[in-house]
């Protein structure tokens, strides 16, 4: 929806880049994990998820009027890859190069999952779920749910721990919809019938 936005309003206001950047880097690390394991899931997904997210970068780039901090975040993002790059293929033996990628993945998902506390805050103080998306909730947690299935099939500690998080996030957004329903929000009051 946000990149409907971007394109239909030729603008890039209320939509934050952030998400885009730390997305990119997430898949990016997968992907990497996925190639480094021989996994043909991992890396489809991941594949497909870091050309979407940087789509996503080169249109909000496009779009935005301030390219300077844009570019010098992309330019951030692209180092942090670089320099994770040489650090897990020069300095880490191949013996102990999956475990630490794992782990690596590992945190910086469950970051992920759980920097939208922030959100559910404000919705609890403004009793309002105007600021959460219902759509991106409904994905998180067939995404999450699905990530965590495939990773305890495979037995697999590094895809299966940091799922979970968007799991219960997802369900404590899908209480807060319940609990503050939409139409709490409308500034008006219907008519008598």
């Amino acid at each position: 929806s946000d990149l409907r936005q971007m394109l239909a309003t030729k603008s890039v206001e209320n939509i934050q880049f952030l998400p885009f950047l730390t997305t990119d880097a997430n898949n990016l690390s997968w992907l990497g994990y996925g190639c480094l394991k021989g996994d043909g899931t991992v890396i489809t997904v991941n594949a497909i998820g870091a050309a979407l997210q940087t789509l996503y970068i080169l249109v909000y780039l496009y779009y935005s009027p301030a390219k300077r901090p844009v570019l010098l975040q992309v330019l951030l993002l692209l180092a942090v890859v670089v320099t994770g790059y040489g650090y897990f293929t020069i300095l880490v033996d191949t013996g102990t190069r999956l475990t630490h990628l794992g782990l690596f993945c590992s945190i910086f998902t469950i970051t992920m999952y759980l920097s939208p506390l922030a959100d559910l805050a404000k919705v609890v103080r403004s009793k309002s779920t105007r600021f959460l998306s219902f759509p991106l909730t409904v994905t998180t947690l067939v995404a999450s749910s699905s990530w965590t299935l495939y990773g305890l099939q495979l037995h697999d500690p590094y895809i299966t721990v940091p799922n979970v998080p968007g799991i219960v996030t997802s369900l404590v957004r899908f209480w807060l919809f319940q609990r503050y329903r939409p139409e709490q929000d409308k500034p008006y009051s219907p008519l008598p019938a």
